[in-house]
């Protein structure tokens, strides 16, 4: 179900497609040298050497690599971040100690970034941004306004981000309802109605596809640090 993490560095010749994939861990990749594009649950962001990003527990994505590309990966359990892409100060730097010591580096991290912000030039781009701060939102308006045909709107999301529109809007719904758990200590039901569920049961099916644990094992397992 989940995709494994390669810590550490990674090389990716150009031309490398990797389909969307599901980490069950939170982590961070910095790009070393090259770039490439990565579509996933935060968005889109096209990366070069300098660039973080730093992917949440759970979080899926596809990558491109249009050139060749080298990538530190490196877990984040336990470390809280408020962005999905950045920068670091001294690349260099931070992969030396990367390489001697992953777990000070790890820590670092937030020390090191600059937050980066995400352009959006096309509609694909745009709608991931309006589904990522409304998952209540309706597709067919959203498309009516932008005057795509739904066809269009479902086809060509789909090649940007590997799912249809509908699929992301639920899994932004279903991520939110997981960060409340770790988070608060309302009542699953409360959860449920506060992120848009049609009731409890609703959220538990959506929640246990999305993990692979019910929403009361999660919390049972002390899940917390895996949403960071």
């Amino acid at each position: 179900m989940f995709a494994g993490t390669a810590h550490g560095r990674e090389r990716w010749s150009a031309g490398t497609r990797i389909p969307r994939h599901r980490h069950a861990r939170a982590y961070a990749a910095i790009v070393l040298s090259g770039g490439y594009e990565e579509s996933g649950s935060q968005g889109r962001f096209r990366v070069h050497a300098g660039d973080v990003l730093l992917h949440g527990a759970f979080d899926a994505h596809l990558n491109r690599f249009d050139a060749a590309c080298e990538i530190q990966n490196l877990p984040l359990d336990g470390i809280a971040v408020a962005c999905s892409a950045a920068r670091v100060r001294d690349v260099d730097a931070f992969a030396r100690l990367a390489e001697r010591d992953p777990r000070e580096a790890a820590a670092s991290l937030l020390d090191q970034v600059l937050p980066a912000a995400s352009e959006a030039p096309d509609w694909q781009d745009r709608l991931a941004f309006d589904l990522l701060d409304d998952p209540g939102l309706r597709l067919d308006a959203w498309a009516a306004t932008h005057g795509l045909a739904q066809a269009t709107l479902s086809r060509g999301f789909a090649r940007v981000f590997g799912v249809s529109p509908g699929i992301f809007r639920a899994e932004v719904r279903t991520r939110r309802a997981v960060t409340a758990l770790a988070t608060t200590d309302l009542p699953l039901a409360r959860i449920a109605s506060a992120t848009g569920f049609a009731d409890q049961a609703h959220m538990t099916r959506a929640v246990s596809a999305l993990t692979g644990q019910p929403p009361g094992r999660l919390r049972s397992n002390g899940f917390k640090t895996l949403l960071h």
